[in-house]
């Protein structure tokens, strides 16, 4: 098996190659640019980050795949993608190509965000935030549909600053009043089947599945936080700079959840993650 460095340049070639062809003769340049500024600037932050945080190699397989429909969405434009000629073509004529109101390309591909992405996303949450139990699943799901409405909104400001053709071609609803909630909501759908294999999956293999979803789900620290946090931060800044006051350490020993856990026991380190 390739080594993760190895396997990450690996696909990087191959992306590099498809995107030099898919380049060529778009068919609306104005529009293909427009479609690459996201795709360049998450490339870009992926190649930042991997010397810090190197990804699975599944990871890294779905992103080149979301990316590489991406980037065929970017070449045709969504709208004209010849998908069903592609089908009648595989099938050596045997079906027929499909025929619809609209081209679904983009449904597809908004799918494929939430399908292809959510784990990637996953994997940072477990690593970096060390999420465990029903959150290492919830926050995929919540960043795929956060930022599938950010993408809709980006969508609706380009189009409103471009206007005329690109505006249409880039925001790509086709006629549709709801196009906007139905990527959104065909995203999260996307997201869901993947946590919901990844959930299967740990199920199967990790002994204590369903306690660290208990845990996760646990009151950790039991005192309030609101206002009687900032009063607690207020009085022990008040302290600090008081004459002949004692320094910075007040501030950790004024509140049970600094000193203790959630039954007023020294807190244990965390275990490491074994979870897929």
């Amino acid at each position: 098996m390739l080594k993760r460095r190895t396997y990450l340049a690996a696909l990087c070639v191959a992306f590099a190659v498809a995107w030099a062809l898919l380049a060529i003769d778009p068919h609306d340049r104005s529009d293909w640019l427009l479609e690459n500024v996201l795709l360049v600037a998450f490339a870009a932050a992926l190649l930042a980050i991997h010397r810090s945080l190197l990804l699975s190699r599944i990871s890294y397989t779905t992103i080149f795949a979301f990316l590489l429909l991406h980037t065929i969405g970017a070449h045709y434009t969504y709208s004209l993608v010849p998908w069903q000629e592609w089908i009648h073509w595989l099938s050596g004529g045997a079906v027929a190509a499909p025929t619809a109101s609209r081209n679904h390309f983009d449904r597809l591909v908004h799918f494929f965000y939430g399908l292809l992405l959510a784990y990637p996303v996953r994997e940072v949450f477990l690593r970096v935030a060390e999420l465990r139990g029903f959150w290492g699943y919830f926050f995929p799901l919540n960043v795929t549909l956060s930022t599938s409405v950010l993408y809709e909104l980006a969508e609706w400001a380009a189009a409103e600053v471009f206007g005329g053709d690109l505006g249409v071609a880039f925001l790509g609803t086709q006629g549709d009043v709801w196009d906007a909630q139905k990527d959104m909501a065909l995203a999260g759908a996307g997201a869901t089947i993947a946590m919901a294999i990844t959930a299967a999956l740990n199920y199967a293999l990790e002994r204590d599945f369903a306690m660290e979803w208990i845990e996760s789900l646990r009151v950790k620290h039991p005192a309030p936080l609101g206002e009687d946090e900032i009063r607690r931060l207020w009085l022990a800044r008040k302290r600090r700079h008081a004459p002949g006051g004692a320094g910075g350490d007040s501030a950790s020993t004024d509140h049970p959840a600094d000193r203790s856990g959630a039954a007023g026991k020294p807190p244990g380190k965390r275990r490491p993650g074994r979870d897929a």
